[in-house]
């Protein structure tokens, strides 16, 4: 074999073989977490780095509670409002990217995601916020390696005490507590509606709880919720 072939299959393999040892990492994580709570995620870090270059002494507000102690509203409303059929669909809701790909082309801009809960907590757990191609395929990589090791339930649980809810504020017992001044397993029915609501921009709307946008989409996720199936 010549010199020139071989460094073309070292410059292709050793790429190649750095990812392979990568999407390992993950699933020894994912594997891991199937008995164990994460202590943090990757998106969790990233605020707290930003937090701490305005304050250097800035802490994350967590509290990590088990499923049974958050209460079933809060779970409905977020079904309800993120990922309808979260408990039907293997990780990726192929139907709800379509529907949301046409809407965005209609409108000629981003105004509704398709991704599932699933899909929510791998880029979560492991990736950053930036969007481009690269990260949605391994966004989806470790959404089929979660639905392949967790149950719904498990997915579903980590999920509510990962996701962010304002700034610095981490997981459905901190944000019970911050805006409404109780732990999760209280959450009133409207109460839960406005935190599942303001999940995909939380550090907005934590600021802005009363906006017109919130109440209006707060009732709208009341009369859908009792109709959401939880794990």
């Amino acid at each position: 074999m010549s010199l020139r072939r071989k460094l073309l299959l070292w410059l292709v393999g050793l790429p190649l073989a750095l990812l392979a040892l990568l999407q390992v990492w993950y699933f020894v994580q994912i594997c891991w977490w199937v008995n164990h709570n994460p202590t943090s995620t990757a998106f969790m870090r990233d605020q707290l780095d930003r937090l701490r270059e305005k304050s250097p002494n800035a802490r994350l507000q967590q509290n990590w509670v088990p499923y049974e102690r958050i209460s079933n509203h809060l779970k409905r409303a977020i079904i309800a409002s993120e990922d309808a059929n979260f408990a039907e669909h293997e990780g990726v809701d192929w139907e709800a990217l379509q529907k949301a790909y046409e809407k965005n082309a209609r409108k000629g801009r981003v105004v509704r995601g398709g991704s599932t809960i699933t899909q929510q907590l791998a880029k979560n757990l492991f990736l950053s916020g930036q969007r481009s191609y690269a990260r949605k395929a391994q966004e989806m990589v470790i959404t089929y390696m979660l639905e392949a090791t967790m149950d719904k339930r498990r997915i579903f649980e980590i999920y509510l005490n990962v996701a962010e809810w304002g700034d610095g504020v981490f997981g459905c017992e901190a944000a019970a507590r911050k805006y409404f001044g109780k732990p999760a397993a209280k959450l009133a029915p409207a109460e839960a509606a406005r935190l599942a609501v303001m999940l995909p921009n939380p550090r907005t709307y934590g600021r802005r709880l009363d906006s017109a946008y919130l109440n209006k989409r707060t009732t709208l996720i009341l009369m859908r919720m009792n109709s959401a199936d939880l794990p």
